[in-house]
């Protein structure tokens, strides 16, 4: 699902709310999440998951085009772990 789709099946669930308020309502949610981790935060999400980011040390990668070697810098990255609810829900 992307995120139009999300907007769109929120929008249909809740007819009584405008589309661009379930999309300004879904943008902060997200902009929300983002700024946290941002900021080397965790956001849990009981019954659903927690993000939260993981750090990737530095290391020589390949240029898949002509194999040369590059240097990749050290960076963060996100990660999801999902929720106990989640995982039997997916798991039934």
């Amino acid at each position: 699902m992307i995120r139009s789709e999300l907007v769109q099946s929120l929008a249909d669930a809740n007819a009584d709310l405008a589309r661009r308020d379930v999309e300004a309502a879904v943008n902060a949610f997200f902009d929300v999440i983002a700024e946290r981790l941002a900021v080397d935060g965790r956001v849990e999400l009981r019954g659903f998951g927690a993000f939260s980011t993981r750090a990737r040390s530095p290391r020589v990668g390949r240029n898949p085009r002509t194999g040369e070697s590059v240097d990749v810098e050290a960076k963060r990255v996100p990660y999801f772990k999902p929720g106990k609810e989640m995982r039997a829900r997916l798991n039934v």
